[in-house]
């Protein structure tokens, strides 16, 4: 009888703790899905709240960029210019000679807005610093960079942000193999414009429609040719047989 009780209890101790365990677990779940439950509900306005401010960072730095943009405008940067001058004036004038020398550029100080040195002097090097010019109106620097390519001493360029000059600093490698492939590829600020070469389409149309014809003209060469050869066979043909029944007549007679 002891022993029949005591099965029983082990049975049913066994029993509940299955029984614990599945509470334990099917509790535990509950737990955690109710924390995560109430940290979606805790989470989701955040969320939106993240939605938002980045939507605002974005106008913001498109503002800015706008802003940067609009600022730089009417800026060049001169290179190459000998840094001897000692007032905005002479360097001005050192400017205004370069352009009417090379480009024959008038440039009147009424046209300036600013103009200064870029960066702190190094009195151990020569190298002269980069200038900056700013124009009071955009015809006058788009003009001078439409020349520029005549410069002789200096160069001239665009005046771009660092994030600018990286981003066309980047694009520079795939811009010389789209050059290659014989498209027009051009920089425009921070975007890599590429177009298609009429010109090298033209040319390679002319070419595949000039490959047949020339095929043909060198075939009715050779015909002319294999026609001249059997003809000058045929005419040493007739010589011969002509030459033979000269012969057979004279036998005759003889």
């Amino acid at each position: 009888m002891e022993g029949q009780f005591q099965i029983l209890f082990d049975s049913m101790k066994i029993e509940m703790q299955t029984l614990m365990q599945t509470q334990t677990v099917e509790l535990k779940e509950s737990i955690t899905n109710s924390i995560m439950d109430k940290m979606e509900e805790k989470l989701i306005p955040l969320v939106e709240e993240n939605k938002e401010l980045k939507l605002k960072i974005g106008k913001l730095e498109n503002e800015i960029e706008f802003l940067k943009r609009g600022e730089k405008k009417n800026n060049v940067i001169v290179f190459g210019l000998e840094e001897k001058e000692t007032s905005a004036y002479e360097l001005i004038q050192e400017l205004k000679k370069n352009l009417k020398q090379d480009l024959n550029i008038n440039l009147e100080h009424y046209e300036i807005n600013k103009i200064h040195r870029i960066g702190t002097k190094n009195e151990e090097s020569n190298k002269s610093r980069p200038v900056l010019c700013s124009f009071v109106n955009n015809w006058k620097k788009n003009e001078i960079l439409k020349n520029r390519k005549n410069l002789k001493t200096i160069n001239i360029s665009e005046d771009y942000s660092k994030e600018v000059l990286e981003k066309r600093r980047k694009l520079k490698a795939e811009l010389f193999e789209e050059r290659k492939n014989g498209k027009i590829a051009y920089l425009k600020y921070d975007k890599l414009i590429v177009k298609e070469n009429k010109n090298s389409q033209d040319k390679r149309k002319r070419e595949s429609s000039a490959s047949p014809s020339s095929y043909n003209t060198q075939t009715k060469k050779y015909q002319t040719v294999s026609s001249i050869k059997s003809n000058r066979t045929n005419a040493f043909d007739v010589m011969r047989s002509r030459s033979n029944s000269f012969s057979n007549v004279t036998t005759k007679k003889q």
